[in-house]
């Protein structure tokens, strides 16, 4: 079981929409993985990631894509990478990661509550 969180506590991550406007191989991960590029709108900008989803994405289906990012974690290195944002998804019973995503289009930098 899970840890309850308070209000406040979920409150604190800030979740938000973003478009998939690059996607890179990144053949120095340790595990396969795609360097994605994400516009959030103009409050937010445009920040890097990295991320484990090549066992269901390639990069045509990533790019103009919508997804679901926290974009409030501390950066973090990833090799000679820095990764700007955390990218949700569903990790599925082999390890692969099917992502969040609105399902109709909606506003870059729109806030998940």
């Amino acid at each position: 079981m899970e840890t309850n969180l308070t209000w406040a506590e979920f409150e604190k991550v800030a979740m938000y929409i973003g478009t998939i406007i690059k996607v890179d191989d990144f053949p120095e991960a340790r595990k396969p993985a795609f360097q994605l590029t994400i516009d959030f709108g103009e409050l937010i900008g445009i920040r890097k990631t990295s991320a484990q989803i090549t066992k269901r994405y390639t990069k045509e289906k990533l790019l103009n894509r919508q997804i679901v990012a926290v974009v409030n974690f501390p950066k973090k290195q990833i090799g000679k990478f820095m990764s700007e944002c955390l990218v949700l998804g569903a990790v599925g019973q082999e390890g692969d990661v099917i992502l969040l995503a609105p399902d109709l289009k909606i506003e870059n930098g729109l806030r998940i509550g």
